[in-house]
């Protein structure tokens, strides 16, 4: 087999010319006969983008993306959004911190960068929830640096290509030797999403179609045969459940007794039902002395390190009721399901259907 750094120029000309042909059509992208003919990228649209798409997939994001820039169509349009409007546009999407250093990152770029995001890396880097990765993708698909964008597709292209068998993440560091040899001076930002396309829809996570795939003569895994097997990855360990308690009040003229929780974890900033801490054994934590009466079923919710399961319990709001600090009466003129974070919503639905 032949060593492929003797052709790292003409494996980046061949991914290239598929990309010319095969490019996906995202809301957020510039295709590349549009950028042949010199329309840029929007750097707000490219920043916002991968801001959604971390842990996120493309269909979910489409949507949001698509309110996100009909509300809010610039930085400085949104760096001057309230805080709560932007969280109730972001409810669904999850990993709420996303939207919270997105409203902080825009009036960073506002305030003291004249709306105008920074062109290096390192420039990105210090901006507020931009890693290595993010800022590595604003650069070179916004900017056409040749930096390095390495995401799961990218990896799982890279673990293939060179038959790489350490298991991820100890293999990142191998991975991205070898994605950044290949990133070329010319069009590293049509390269970099030619390869995240590529991942994407012909070497996928199970079933490549190593036929369409214009790198499967030099792709090394494909000849061995060991593509669908990579790449490999630790174990990792079993996700531990803990309880809760929502507390679900309604007056008789409608109104709704909500929280704002804490700016600091988990559903960050984000409105949902008053509730107990979340943990093996959960102590109730009505927000005020009523007959609670349990529905008698639970929601069921994973986040990233943990799963949930929440008992609710329902009552009527007293119509005087003054609300304790951090606690708000909406209006139904005011409430909004859409606005809440995807297990308080759960809640609800629970509610409305018995």
């Amino acid at each position: 087999m032949r060593d492929l750094k003797d052709d790292l120029p003409g494996l980046s000309d061949q991914i290239l010319a598929w990309y010319d042909q095969h490019a996906r059509s995202l809301p957020w992208r510039v295709s590349p006969a549009d950028r042949l003919s010199g329309v840029s990228p929007d750097p707000y649209r490219v920043w916002l983008s991968e801001v959604m798409l971390q842990q996120t997939t493309v269909a979910a994001v489409k949507d949001y993306f698509h309110r996100f820039t009909k509300r809010w169509p610039s930085v400085q349009e949104l760096a001057a959004a309230k805080d709560g409007d932007v969280m109730g546009e972001w409810a669904g999407l999850g990993y709420y911190a996303r939207a919270r250093n997105l409203l902080k990152c825009a009036r960073v770029v506002t305030e003291n960068h004249g709306g105008v995001f920074p062109v290096t890396h390192d420039g990105l880097l210090k901006l507020p929830g931009i890693g290595p990765y993010t800022a590595a993708a604003i650069s070179s698909i916004a900017y056409d640096l040749p930096e390095t964008v390495l995401d799961g597709n990218v990896e799982r292209v890279m673990a293939r290509l060179y038959d790489i068998h350490a298991p991820l993440p100890a293999s990142k560091p191998e991975l991205k030797s070898h994605a950044a040899a290949l990133t070329p001076v010319l069009r590293p930002g049509d390269y970099a999403q030619a390869v995240m396309d590529l991942g994407a829809t012909i070497c996928t996570p199970k079933s490549p179609t190593c036929g369409l795939c214009p790198w499967r003569s030099p792709c090394e895994a494909r000849a061995i045969g060991t593509a669908p097997l990579l790449p490999k990855k630790t174990p990792k360990k079993p996700k531990p459940t803990r309880r809760g308690v929502v507390y679900l009040a309604r007056a008789t003229n409608g109104d709704w007794l909500l929280e704002r929780r804490p700016d600091k974890g988990l559903l960050g900033g984000m409105l949902g039902w008053p509730g107990s801490v979340w943990s093996d054994r959960p102590e109730p934590n009505p927000p005020f002395e009523a007959a609670w009466q349990d529905l008698g079923a639970e929601v069921r919710h994973t986040f990233t390190h943990f799963h949930l399961i929440l008992q609710v319990v329902v009552a009527e709001l007293p119509t005087q009721h003054s609300p304790a600090a951090g606690h708000h009466r909406i209006a139904p003129s005011d409430f909004r399901p859409s606005d809440l974070p995807t297990v308080m919503r759960k809640a609800f639905d629970m509610w409305q259907g018995q």
